[in-house]
């Protein structure tokens, strides 16, 4: 078997949620400690990583990230090699992501090139955010790297292709948790009573005309409510709801906005319905933007290499927080085709092992140009 399709199947059996990542952290330790030492440096931080290889003569540090962390979904794949964890599965693959990382930086400690390379194995990208807080690190201010590079795997996309863009690629996202609280009461009684499920319900579509009212129609933007809380039993009328969700914009602007109208919004519920509400806007991720002159070139080189097909995509409504890493450090991220029928964060993902090798080709020949030139 191939050692990084092993590696990854490895990982599959392990997900754990982010600053959790314990065991992941110990097992990329576990294999990165049998490669040579010569060159390499390791440093830890939280429950993840960096590694810097040191190369030959270096005028600049090339970065790569890779994120390690799961999701609270209960695989069912029926992989022989499914997640031991229960309501834990990497169903966004980021054990693809570890292997593939775990295959270029082995390829570098074999056969170093001119430039340091730094690798980046970072947690809680899932939430409630590793990337921003890494950048911060005072590791990452001593081997901050010149330019930084990360793929994400998609199901929709051949094995073979990978997809990526000039500019804007993943959205601005913002978690969103807004919490109600009225007067509960025996369900025969409605008037004595401030009912949250009635009020949770009204929520739910007046949130939706921000989207359909408030966002220009020439813009982008999502609100999702993925999940409503509410309730003890069917006699019972509910004294307090939760709703948790997402917000996704193709701009600040307009994430401003849509947070603005948020708020007047739930303001209006606290009047009309009688109640109290709290917003908590969470985790959010900055914008995904590929550096234009480094994506030309990426691009360029790639149309190069028999092995893969490169397909220029649209923007997405993904959220990723390698925008923080993006924001500061020039660079890209790019699609890598897995042809799952099942999509990310899906509980039947299943992703075709191939593309790990694709990605370690790829980025073994980009990374070589890079660094050598």
């Amino acid at each position: 078997m191939n050692p990084f399709v092993k590696i990854r199947r490895d990982l599959h059996l392990i997900p754990e949620l982010g600053f959790k990542e314990f065991k992941t952290q110990a097992y990329l330790l576990s294999y990165i400690e049998t490669l040579s030492q010569e060159r390499i440096s390791i440093r830890k931080w939280k429950t993840g990583l960096f590694v810097k290889v040191q190369g030959l003569n270096p005028m600049k540090t090339i970065g790569y990230r890779a994120d390690i962390d799961g999701l609270p979904i209960d695989e069912e794949t029926g992989l022989e090699f499914s997640s031991l964890h229960n309501e834990q599965m990497h169903a966004c693959g980021h054990d693809f992501h570890m292997s593939i990382a775990l295959g270029v930086l082995t390829h570098y400690v074999n056969n170093p090139i001119a430039d340091d390379l730094l690798f980046i194995f970072q947690p809680a990208e899932e939430g409630p955010g590793g990337a921003e807080p890494m950048l911060k690190s005072d590791i990452m201010q001593e081997w901050k790297p010149d330019v930084i590079f990360a793929l994400h795997i998609a199901p929709e996309y051949p094995v073979g292709t990978i997809a990526l863009k000039e500019g804007l690629l993943f959205a601005n996202t913002s978690e969103l948790f807004i919490d109600l609280r009225g007067k509960g009461g025996h369900a025969a009684y409605p008037h004595l009573t401030n009912d949250m499920v009635i009020a949770a319900c009204s929520l739910v579509g007046q949130l939706q005309t921000i989207i359909s009212r408030n966002v220009n129609p020439l813009d982008s933007a999502v609100i999702t409510i993925g999940k409503i809380t509410s309730g003890t039993v069917q006699n019972i009328i509910a004294e307090r709801a939760r709703l948790e969700g997402t917000i996704r914009t193709l701009s600040d602007e307009s994430m401003d906005k849509v947070k603005h109208r948020i708020n007047a919004v739930v303001k209006g519920i606290e009047t009309g319905f009688e109640c109290e509400a709290v917003i908590d806007y969470g985790s959010m991720y900055h914008q995904v933007y590929n550096n234009e002159e480094i994506t030309r070139d990426f691009i360029q080189h790639m149309k190069t290499q028999t092995t893969v097909e490169v397909i220029e995509c649209k923007e997405a409504m993904t959220g990723e927080d390698f925008g923080y890493m993006l924001k500061e450090i020039p660079g890209l991220m790019f699609w890598l085709g897995v042809d799952s029928t099942y999509g990310l964060h899906h509980s039947k993902l299943n992703p075709k092992e191939e593309a790990i090798d694709v990605a370690i080709n790829i980025l073994t020949s980009y990374i070589s140009y890079q660094g050598n030139r």
